[in-house]
């Protein structure tokens, strides 16, 4: 049996084909990994100690364009794991692609005056929205007593 285009079951194969390719379209497009999106990575130095515990948080954003869109001008979140969340919006040009340049380093001096295991999250934002993420731990052991320690 031959079927022309212009015959109802040849028709409604077609329009059952475009949407099938339209509502997958879109869908497997995004689900591709972005290969252009430059990696965060956090450090911690040095990642453990005694408190009061002093370190220096550091990020580093490595690979991906200088001018990748989604990094440029982001807020930052800093979730440091013990309650604390602190958040930074810069203030900065509008966009230019091959002109504007990502942030490729933060740091944070960070004090924990409480013994733990501390997951850091940093997190930048494009406005309520996550867009990059890295993380680290930071282990804190109990401290000298106030007394300085030692019975007397």
């Amino acid at each position: 049996m031959r079927h022309t285009l212009h015959s109802p079951r040849t028709f409604l194969c077609l329009v059952s084909l475009c949407a099938l390719g339209l509502a997958a379209g879109p869908r497997a497009r995004d689900s591709k990994p972005d290969k252009d999106k430059p990696s965060i990575e956090v450090k911690s130095v040095p990642s453990m100690g005694f408190a009061p515990f002093r370190t220096v948080l550091t990020v580093d954003v490595k690979g991906g364009p200088d001018d990748y869109q989604q990094y440029y001008c982001a807020s930052v979140e800093w979730d440091l794991g013990d309650g604390t969340v602190a958040e930074q919006k810069l203030d900065c040009d509008p966009y230019e692609a091959g002109k504007s340049q990502i942030k490729r380093r933060y740091v944070r001096e960070q004090v924990f005056n409480s013994p733990g295991e501390f997951h850091v999250l940093f997190r930048l934002k494009q406005n309520s929205k996550v867009v990059g993420t890295g993380q680290t731990t930071v282990r804190v052991r109990p401290g000298l007593r106030d007394d300085g320690g030692v019975d007397r």
